[in-house]
């Protein structure tokens, strides 16, 4: 099968890929282990989700007594609201419900409610959801799933691809704690790097699934997802083993790598070096480097501080002029990333973060 990329998907408006149970399980039980508290008390939201199908729904169910919570609320958009139709279909379990209307299943959303032991089985599980239609389509903009989000304290959920932007200022809109899964370039938008560079938002403990369940059946290969929360985890409190300079250049396994030939030179526009691989940060350098996004998977604030990026629209980008080393910019217009000249050609590259060693 081959290999397409959240790009890719979101330009085709084929958002409804569904996370694999292992991939939810590995994630939220790291929070866990960090803090076994994390949820106890707590309603948890699982928009944007299909709790007939969803495996967000079916985890946070039958650990419900384990996790402690007060109450799980799951809720599905209208299959007739949906840009992606192939392969959405009433489940049995609606059509077998005393509830099921065969109009309302495809014009409104759905939600699924767990908050006691409605079997009287002696214990909370995924037997006890109750569910109902929606007023609306049940899209997570409407009054009525608003009204959801503030009532619960995390949100959690995999949502539209296409629809990034405007999930994550309705979350941030509300203040609420937040798992989610988007695309890595997310963190280059204008709208979401500020919340990254100021410590309010951070990469998830896992690098994102690699391979999520579509609805007509079979498995899409997606390389490029991560978690984003605002959550604590252990992972961002371990700090990065470092070299030197001298032993990074001497040790690299990346001299056969046309990137390596980038490695500590001088950017042009800005006092900064550039240093292409997370592990050839050196321990001896104190001022600004410019790094790769996947820095953030290794992220710990009290060793660095995220200071800019090197994009363009981005009120914390690089502007085209010298810089002195005692200047700090704030905004940007560059052709489109940071440069960096060599044999008088500008390098563009891929958007970059701007770190330096906190003292």
């Amino acid at each position: 099968m081959p290999n397409t990329t959240l790009q890719a998907a979101r330009a085709a408006k084929n958002d409804e890929f569904y996370t694999q149970f292992y991939d939810i399980e590995r994630e939220v039980e790291a929070y866990v282990q960090y803090n076994q508290d994390v949820f106890r008390g707590k309603t948890v939201l699982l928009p944007c989700d299909d709790p007939d199908c969803s495996n967000f729904t079916r985890y946070f169910a039958q650990n419900f007594e384990r996790l402690g919570l007060k109450k799980l609320i799951s809720t599905s958009y209208a299959i007739e609201s949906k840009q992606y139709k192939i392969g959405l279909q009433t489940s049995l379990l609606e059509e077998q419900s005393p509830q099921y209307d065969p109009d309302k299943s495809k014009t409104n959303g759905k939600i699924f409610i767990l908050d006691s032991d409605r079997t009287g089985d002696g214990r909370i599980d995924l037997d006890d959801l109750q569910w109902k239609y929606l007023h609306d389509d049940g899209d997570f903009r409407s009054d009525e799933v608003k009204s959801l989000r503030d009532e619960a304290d995390v949100i959690i959920t995999n949502p539209p691809f296409s629809l990034f932007r405007d999930f994550f200022a309705w979350i941030m809109e509300a203040g609420k704690e937040f798992l989610i899964i988007g695309n890595m370039s997310a963190i280059s938008y204008k709208e979401f790097f500020p919340f990254i560079m100021e410590n309010k938002v951070w990469l998830g403990v896992s690098s994102g699934a690699k391979e999520y369940i579509k609805p007509e059946g079979g498995v899409q290969k997606m390389g490029n997802t991560c978690w984003f929360t605002n959550i604590d985890h252990g992972h961002r409190h371990q700090p990065l083993q470092l070299m030197t300079m001298e032993d990074n250049r001497r040790y690299t396994q990346h001299k056969n790598d046309r990137r390596w030939s980038f490695a500590y030179l001088q950017y042009d526009n800005y006092f900064a070096i550039k240093v292409p691989f997370v592990d050839a940060i050196p321990n001896d350098y104190e001022g600004v480097m410019a790094v790769p996004l996947s820095f953030l998977q290794k992220y710990c604030p009290t060793q660095f501080e995220i200071v800019g990026i090197t994009d363009r629209g981005n009120r914390y980008g690089l502007k085209s002029k010298e810089y002195t080393k005692e200047e700090t910019p704030k905004y940007s217009d560059l052709n489109r990333r940071g440069v960096i000249k060599q044999n008088n050609q500008y390098i563009s590259g891929f958007a970059e973060l701007l770190i330096r060693k906190r003292k």
